[in-house]
């Protein structure tokens, strides 16, 4: 073959591996047009299993695939296995001069006096070897055999590099979608509404009509102080209906300037305005078939409360700057923590709009009048910080408590986890005590364990850092007086002077 003939064979070969990302159909291009170009009588492409070692025919040209489909070989076995085992590419000028060709594809033999040569080279790349490709010809020397060796392992060396690629490709997509039903999965665990922390009944009629509004299609207004949690609900509401394969897509209304509110919500057209210099889908449209969660909705301006009402109604809208309708399939999930109905009778807020988003409204009660959920909350944020910082802390001691029950909360649940998080931080004992809460926390109302008077006050406080030694060490006074640094003799007389014996905590 002249070097002009190969260099256009193999831009063909290149054009071949290019065009198709399917790898059989670009293999078998190969094939073919080896076939042609080399008067190949067969010619076959092997693969092996990363994971067993097994070698299977990929495709082959000359050979039915019903043939093909159920031979296997093992590294060692035969030519091909022996070429793959060791990466040496092996010819055999007569075939049937061979004793270790297997035929398992029983399709060689003499065939009018003609005897044929067999070429299997190696498919790799540095050392990875990843398969092999065979040829038969009729026999034409030795001379011939060599150049057809050397142009077949220039094609392999093509041939590994493409498999290669399209091996990584598909073994990165596999793991993508591992990872997509992993991270979906656990943002299902993670927003299932029996993971909101609260058993008092307010919360109990919030996880009822939470059960009740997801299954549906209905859209939710929901409501309450700022920091309740609305953002976990909405989750909750999404990852419980029918469309929690589709996006969920969030927007804070109070945190875009009022000009560029529509805009976000339903897209703008290239040129709409300055600086949209490209078409850009708004969060309706990327929202379509899932749910949109639209928080701090009472200050929405009344410009784009216009066409989220057409949204709601009609079920389209149109991108700031453009005349073409777009449909949307989209659930609206509405939250606030503001009074609607003052500010409709005040014209702030659009008195249609508040028809259509209160069908189904969820009260999320505040953290004062839900008392009882504060221990099951700062439980929860210990345990979550405490494994975020990697501390050993077990506990919030009696007097840490009642401050926490004693306060009004303004910030609710989300104050509640930067206060335990904030102690879970100044904590380097076993247990997070009054002195690491926050200075908010320091009311100086009476209360039983905390008396007005300093002395009454610091002598509680010594009892408890005392009790919480002998705890930590299970009753060991000296352990006990080595972690509080003080000697034993003074651990002896003061736990004394307070009626505590060691002996009740082994």
């Amino acid at each position: 073959m002249k070097s002009f003939e190969e260099i256009s064979l193999l831009y063909e070969i290149s054009e071949a591996l290019n065009q198709h990302m399917d790898m059989k159909k670009s293999l078998f291009k190969v094939l073919s047009v080896l076939s042609e170009s080399l008067n190949l009588v067969r010619g076959i492409i092997f693969l092996t299993n990363s994971e067993t070692g097994e070698i299977r025919i990929e495709i082959a040209h000359g050979i039915s695939e019903n043939t093909t489909r159920q031979i296997k070989y093992l590294p060692g076995e035969s030519i091909i296995g022996k070429v793959i085992q060791s990466g040496e590419p092996a010819v055999v000028p007569r075939i049937s001069e061979e004793p270790l060709f297997l035929d398992k594809t029983h399709s060689r033999g003499l065939a009018q006096g003609q005897d044929y040569s067999y070429i299997c080279v190696p498919i790799k790349k540095d050392n990875r070897v990843v398969g092999a490709i065979s040829a038969d010809r009729p026999f034409e020397g030795k001379k011939s055999l060599e150049k057809g060796e050397k142009f077949l392992s220039v094609v392999a060396a093509m041939v590994a590099h493409h498999v290669i690629n399209i091996e990584t490709i598909r073994v990165e997509k596999k793991q993508l979608k591992t990872e997509n039903i992993r991270l979906k999965t656990e943002l299902e665990n993670r927003y299932s509404f029996t993971n909101i922390i609260g058993n008092s009944n307010k919360m109990r009629e919030v996880f009822q009509m939470i059960s009740q509004v997801s299954s549906s299609f209905a859209t939710v207004l929901i409501r309450g102080e700022s920091g309740t949690e609305k953002e976990l609900v909405a989750n909750s509401i999404h990852y419980n209906s029918d469309r929690n394969k589709k996006p969920f897509i969030k927007i804070n209304c109070a945190a875009i300037p009022e000009n560029l509110i529509e805009s976000a919500l339903f897209g703008h057209e290239k040129g709409a305005f300055t600086g949209a210099f490209r078409q850009k889908k708004g969060k309706f449209e990327m929202a379509n078939h899932g749910t949109i969660f639209l928080d701090e909705i009472g200050n929405m301006a009344l410009a784009a409360q216009v066409k989220l009402l057409r949204v709601l109604q009609e079920k389209e809208f149109e991108r700031v700057g453009g005349y073409k309708p777009i449909k949307s399939d989209v659930r609206i999930v509405a939250a606030t923590n503001s009074n609607l109905e003052e500010m409709v009778q005040q014209g702030r807020f659009r008195d249609d709009l508040y028809f259509r988003l209160n069908v189904f409204s969820i009260y999320i009660p505040s953290l004062r009048m839900r008392k009882t959920d504060v221990i099951l909350l700062a439980d929860h944020f210990l345990e979550k910080y405490r494994k975020e910082q990697d501390k050993n802390i077990k506990r919030i001691t009696t007097p840490a408590i009642d401050m926490m029950m004693e306060y009004h909360w303004p910030g609710n649940v989300r104050e509640l986890e930067n206060c335990i998080e904030r102690a879970v931080i100044l904590c380097n004992e076993g247990a997070v005590h009054s002195y690491h809460l926050p200075a908010t926390l320091q009311t100086g109302i009476k209360s039983k364990t905390l008396p007005l008077s300093l002395e009454n006050a610091v002598a509680h406080l010594e009892r408890e850092i005392l009790m919480d030694s002998l705890k930590n060490t299970r009753g060991n006074i000296n352990k006990a007086a080595k972690l509080i640094g003080i000697t034993v003799r003074k651990f002896s007389y003061k736990a004394a002077r307070y009626q505590i014996n060691y002996k009740d905590y082994r």
